[in-house]
């Protein structure tokens, strides 16, 4: 596995990724499958990264950490991750009323859609990851929700 920073150019937010090679990333990359956690966007280029390289074996002591400023541009405060945090529950709350709850049929559901044999609609249900992995790989856009509910069928 290796992790990259990652930029968007329509906001110019910066991100983490994992992928299982450079490859994959390039591959990923180039089927738009890759987007912005921020603003959706799937022009996505590979951020400057500074290289992790361990400390010196013979090196005596750390050097302290810098405190962060946490009104230093490009920093993130606690204060701003609370508030992304709530935007993106308020907007998923927002958003699941729109879709359907299709359950454990999620991938065959997304699978039918994408391939013409159903009406495109909005879904949401479960998948295993190896299903999400298939679906990711057939270039059938599907993510998981950012903050966890209670399926509709296990509401008292």
């Amino acid at each position: 596995m290796i992790v990259f920073d990652l930029c968007c150019a329509a906001g110019d937010h910066r991100f983490e990724a994992w992928f299982a090679s450079s490859e994959s990333f390039a591959e990923q990359q180039a089927r738009g499958l890759i987007g912005c956690p921020i603003c959706g966007d799937s022009d996505v280029k590979k951020a400057v990264m500074a290289p992790r390289v361990g400390a010196k074996s013979n090196r005596s002591s750390a050097v302290p950490a810098k405190p962060v400023d946490a009104s230093a541009p490009g920093e993130i405060s606690p204060e701003m991750v609370r508030k992304v945090v709530a935007e993106i529950a308020a907007k998923q709350a927002e958003m699941l009323p729109q879709s359907r709850w299709v359950g454990r049929d999620f991938a065959n559901a997304a699978r039918a859609m994408h391939e013409g044999r159903a009406a495109e609609d909005l879904i949401h249900g479960q998948a295993s990851p190896e299903e999400a992995q298939e679906l990711r790989d057939d270039g059938i856009a599907a993510m998981p929700l950012l903050v966890p509910i209670v399926p509709p069928d296990a509401i008292n």
